[in-house]
C-alpha cells in the first residue's frame, strides 16, 4: 500500500477547484451566439389542450422561435422511453403510453411543458413565455395514490383502467399465503413512503448546439452514454455518432439526473432551427419542483407470520407505487426488480410474496432517488420487526437477532432469487448498539422525563443490492511525459470518483496521484460507458481501472525489454519502476513512457503510446450491509423532534478511501433524516396543485437538524463477487437512517398508545399524537 493507495484517507483532489469556484458546471458554460430558453408549463393538472396562441409572444423583443408540440411533431422528434421491459403478472403487457417531448392534446400534470420559448436573452424569454396563450378544457384530476385504482376515480390515461399501468409480482404466493395461515401469530401494518422532490445544488441545465449535421448537448447527467442512445435512436432517429453529449462538473445527482428530460431535446432542436447554440437553466420553483422527477412515494400493507418460538415464517406485502403521469425511464423499475428483491432483509424468512401495483396520477413523474427501492423496502421491513416487537411485547433487537441470517449460512440463497455473498448481521447490530451505549438509554430516558421530555431509542439493520450494472470500461493513456490520464464512462456527482480513481491507479502503478488526469463525460472522448448509479461506479468501474492498469503494465513491459535487452516475461514491475528479475537493471516508468511515443524504441508490431484498456461487468451484484441505532428526544408541548445522537456500523467489504466513505454515509444519513422528519410533497388532492412548491414550503434539513454521524466499518467480510472486495456504499446512509430515525420515534410515543407513526415526523403530527394519547388517557411522559 503506497501513500496514495488503496485503503488511504486521502483528501479530495477535485475539491480545491470546487472551493475556490474554479469548478465547471453546465450553467457556467456559455457558447459563442447562445440563445436562451425558458418553457411554458400547464397550470393545471390534467386537461385538454384547445389551443395554443403565439402570434403575441412571437411579436416580443428578442423572441427568436418559439416550439410547440406540433412543431416537435413535425420535426419526427420521438418520445421520451420506459427503459424497463416488465409484464404483468400473468404474463400480459404493461401500459405503456408515450410520453411526448411536448403534449399537444393533453396536459397530465402541474408543469407538463407545453411550449418552448427562445430569445435573445433569458429575461426576454421569460418574458415572452407569459405571453403565450394556452386554452384548456380542464379535466378531473386523480391526486391520491391511496384510491388512484377505486373504480370511479379519473382516468390521467384512457388506456388504463383504474389507473393501473402494471401488477407485477415475485416470490411464492401460495407459500406465503400458507405460513399465514398456519402462523402462531401475524403482525400487520400499513404504512406511507413519502413522496421526497430531490433538490440537488446544481439544478437540471441544458444546451443544445447543431453544426455539420451533428447535435451537441452540454447537461449535466449522472452519465453521458446512456443519454446519447435515447436521444440518437429514440428521439431523433440518427445514428450516434452525429449526436455528441457532454457533461462537466455536476453538483449532485441523487438518481434525478439519469433520466431524459423534454428540455434536452428542445434545445437541441431550437438550436437546429434557429443556427445558434440555445442554453436552458432551471429555476428552483418554476421548473425544478415542477418538472425534476420525485423520489419514493409508496403505500404498502404487509403481514408477517411467526411461529411459537417467534421465527419469521412468511411475508406478505402489497405496494401500490406512485408512478406521476408519466413513466419516466426507470420508473417501473424502482418498486419491482429492483426494490423488491430485496424484500428478505437480513431475515431467514423461508416464504415471501411481494405483489407491486404502479399507478397514474396526475402528478410529477417518479423515479429512482438515492436508493432506488432499497430504501422503502428497509423501512417498511424495519418498521415492521419493530411493529412486532412492540405487538407480542418482546425486545426488537433479540427479535432481530433470533431471525438474522447466521455467518455460517453465506452464501445465502434467499427465496426471492439473490443469493448474499457474506454479512455479519449480528455482529454489527451488537457493536452499533454498544457503541451507541443502549445499555445506558434507560437513564438517560429518565433524566428526559425528569425535565419534562420524551426519549426514543430505533434501531434499523439494512442490507442492500447494488455494485453490478451494464458494465464499465476504462481506457489509460500515459503520456511521453510519464502523466497518465484515465478516460471512463461513471459521472461523479459529487461523490469523489477522481480521487477514488487516481488511488486505484496510484496503488497499481505506483505513481503519485498528482500525476495522473480523469476525463469523464464527453462521448466523443469516450466510446462507451455504464454511467453512475446504484453504488456501482467503483465496484465496476475500479475494476475496470485496475485492470487497465495492468494492460498497462504489460505493454511497458515489452517496451521495457527492449530498453533493457531482455524478454518481457524477464520484466518484474514494482514502485514505478520496470526491472529485469533478480537484478539491479532497472527503467522507471516516466522513461518507458517517453519512449513508448518514439517509433525507434518500440518493439516491432507495437502500436505507438504506452496505454492499457480493460472492460469488467460485474458477475454478481454486492451486498452492502449495516446497523443504525438513532437516538431522538421529543418536546412533549411543541412536538418537536430532536436527534442527539445517530450510530452508523456498516459493512461495506473493502474500503478504498475511509474519508469518501465517512462523507458518503454522512450526506446519505442526512438524506435519511430528512425524509424521516422533514421532507414532504403535498399536492392539493382537489386541483391537483403542489403546495410545497418552494423552499418555504418544502422542508430541507438544516445543519442543526442533522447531528455529528458515529460512524465505523468492519472491513472483515469482504464482498466474495468483486475482484476489489468492494461493496459499494453510495446509498447505505439513506437506507438506514429513515427507520432507526422513526423507530426512534414511536419508542419515544409508546407512553401514548403509539404503534406507528409515517413519515415525515413533523411536529404537528407529533404533537397531535401526543395530544390524543392524553385525551384518551394514555400515561403522559
Amino acid at each position: 500500500m503506497g501513500q496514495f493507495g488503496i485503503g488511504q484517507a486521502i483528501t479530495r483532489t477535485e475539491d480545491q477547484r470546487f472551493l475556490t469556484g474554479e469548478g465547471t458546471y453546465t450553467d457556467d458554460i456559455d457558447l459563442p451566439g447562445q440563445a436562451h430558453a425558458a418553457v411554458v408549463r400547464s397550470p393545471i393538472a390534467h386537461g385538454r389542450i384547445t389551443s395554443i396562441d403565439i402570434e403575441e409572444a412571437r411579436a416580443a423583443p428578442g423572441v427568436l422561435d418559439i416550439i410547440t408540440g406540433a412543431d416537435v411533431k413535425a420535426a419526427g422528434l420521438g418520445t421520451i422511453p420506459n427503459l424497463i421491459p416488465l409484464k404483468n403478472k400473468d404474463g400480459s403487457d404493461i401500459v405503456e403510453p408515450p410520453r411526448p417531448v411536448l403534449p399537444t392534446e393533453r396536459v397530465r400534470h402541474v408543469g407538463d411543458p407545453v411550449a418552448f420559448v427562445v430569445a435573445e436573452t433569458l429575461a426576454q424569454a421569460r418574458d415572452a413565455a407569459d405571453l403565450v396563450m394556452v386554452d384548456y378544457d380542464e379535466l378531473p384530476a386523480q391526486i391520491d395514490l391511496d384510491d388512484a385504482d377505486a373504480a370511479d376515480s379519473p382516468r390521467v390515461w384512457d388506456e388504463a383502467p383504474r389507473n393501473t399501468a402494471l401488477t407485477w409480482d415475485l416470490g411464492d404466493e401460495a407459500a406465503a399465503d400458507a405460513a399465514l395461515a398456519e402462523a402462531a401469530h401475524v403482525v400487520e401494518l400499513k404504512l406511507v413512503n413519502n413522496r421526497l422532490i430531490v433538490n440537488s445544488m446544481e439544478g437540471r441545465v441544458a444546451i443544445g448546439a447543431y453544426a455539420d449535421g451533428k447535435y451537441t448537448l452540454h447537461t449535466g447527467t449522472q452519465g453521458v452514454h446512456g443519454l446519447r442512445r435515447q436521444l440518437a435512436k429514440t428521439i431523433f432517429d440518427v445514428p450516434s455518432e452525429q449526436v455528441r453529449v457532454v457533461t462537466p462538473d455536476v453538483g449532485g445527482g441523487f438518481g434525478m439526473k439519469i433520466f431524459l428530460y423534454p428540455e434536452q431535446p428542445l434545445v437541441m432542436l431550437a438550436a437546429k432551427r434557429i443556427g445558434r447554440p440555445v442554453k436552458w437553466t432551471a429555476e428552483r420553483s418554476a421548473d425544478g419542483f415542477l418538472s425534476d422527477s420525485h423520489g419514493r412515494d409508496q403505500v404498502s400493507t404487509v403481514k408477517l407470520a411467526l411461529d411459537a418460538d417467534l421465527n419469521f415464517t412468511g411475508l406478505k406485502v402489497h405496494t401500490k407505487a406512485n408512478l406521476g403521469a408519466y413513466l419516466s425511464n426507470f420508473g417501473v423499475f424502482v418498486p419491482t426488480a429492483c426494490g423488491s428483491k430485496m424484500m428478505v432483509g437480513v431475515y431467514r424468512t423461508p416464504a415471501i410474496h411481494v405483489e407491486v401495483q404502479g399507478l397514474f396520477t396526475n402528478t410529477v413523474p417518479v423515479d429512482a432517488y438515492r436508493g432506488a427501492g432499497r430504501p422503502e423496502v428497509s423501512y417498511l421491513l424495519e418498521r415492521l420487526v419493530d411493529k412486532a416487537a412492540i405487538d407480542l411485547g418482546v425486545d426488537a433487537a433479540d427479535l432481530r437477532r433470533r431471525n438474522f441470517i447466521a455467518p455460517e449460512a453465506m452464501p445465502y440463497a434467499t427465496p426471492l432469487a439473490t443469493t448474499y455473498d457474506s454479512g455479519l448481521f449480528a455482529r454489527n447490530m451488537d457493536r452499533a448498539l454498544e457503541i451507541a451505549d443502549a445499555a445506558g438509554f434507560p437513564e438517560r430516558r429518565r433524566k428526559a422525563e425528569a425535565a419534562g421530555k420524551l426519549r426514543g431509542l430505533g434501531t434499523a439493520y439494512y442490507i442492500e443490492c447494488c455494485g453490478a450494472g451494464p458494465g464499465e470500461r476504462a481506457t489509460l493513456r500515459a503520456s511521453a511525459a510519464g502523466r497518465v490520464t484515465l478516460f471512463i464512462g461513471t459521472q461523479s456527482n459529487g461523490q469523489g470518483h477522481e480521487t477514488a480513481y487516481k488511488q486505484i491507479i496510484a496503488d497499481g502503478l505506483g505513481l503519485d496521484i498528482a500525476d495522473i488526469d480523469v476525463v469523464q463525460g464527453d462521448t466523443d472522448l469516450i466510446r462507451k460507458g455504464g454511467g453512475t448509479g446504484g453504488s456501482r461506479s467503483i465496484p465496476e468501474g475500479g475494476v475496470a481501472v485496475r485492470d487497465a492498469g495492468d494492460a498497462l503494465i504489460e505493454k511497458g513491459k515489452r517496451i521495457a525489454g527492449l530498453l533493457l535487452e531482455a524478454a518481457a516475461d524477464d520484466i518484474d514491475y514494482l514502485d514505478g519502476a520496470f526491472t529485469v528479475k533478480g537484478t539491479d537493471r532497472t527503467v522507471p516508468f516516466r522513461d518507458v513512457a517517453a519512449a513508448a511515443h518514439d517509433p525507434d524504441k518500440l518493439p516491432a508490431g507495437e502500436a505507438p503510446g504506452l496505454d492499457g484498456e480493460a472492460d469488467h461487468k460485474a458477475a454478481a451484484q454486492t451486498f452492502p450491509n449495516g446497523c443504525h441505532v438513532c437516538e431522538v428526544e421529543i418536546d412533549a408541548d411543541t412536538g418537536v423532534v430532536t436527534v442527539v445522537d445517530h450510530t452508523v456500523v456498516d459493512d461495506f467489504g473493502t474500503v478504498l478511501n475511509p474519508l469518501l466513505l465517512a462523507g458518503q454515509v454522512h450526506g446519505g444519513v442526512a438524506q435519511g433524516l430528512g425524509q424521516a422528519l422533514l421532507e414532504y410533497t403535498a399536492y392539493d388532492t382537489e386541483s391537483g396543485q403542489l403546495l410545497t412548491g418552494s423552499f418555504m414550503d418544502y422542508t430541507m434539513p438544516r445543519a442543526d437538524d442533522v447531528p455529528f454521524v458515529d460512524f465505523h466499518y468492519f472491513e472483515d467480510a469482504p464482498c466474495t463477487t468483486n475482484p476489489l472486495g468492494i461493496k459499494g456504499a453510495g446509498e447505505a446512509g439513506a437506507i438506514g437512517a429513515p427507520p432507526a430515525a422513526m423507530n426512534a420515534v414511536v419508542d419515544a410515543l409508546r407512553p401514548f398508545g403509539v404503534s406507528h407513526v409515517d413519515m415525515p415526523a413533523t411536529r404537528e403530527k407529533i404533537w397531535r399524537l401526543i395530544r390524543d394519547g392524553r385525551a384518551a388517557g394514555s400515561k403522559a411522559a
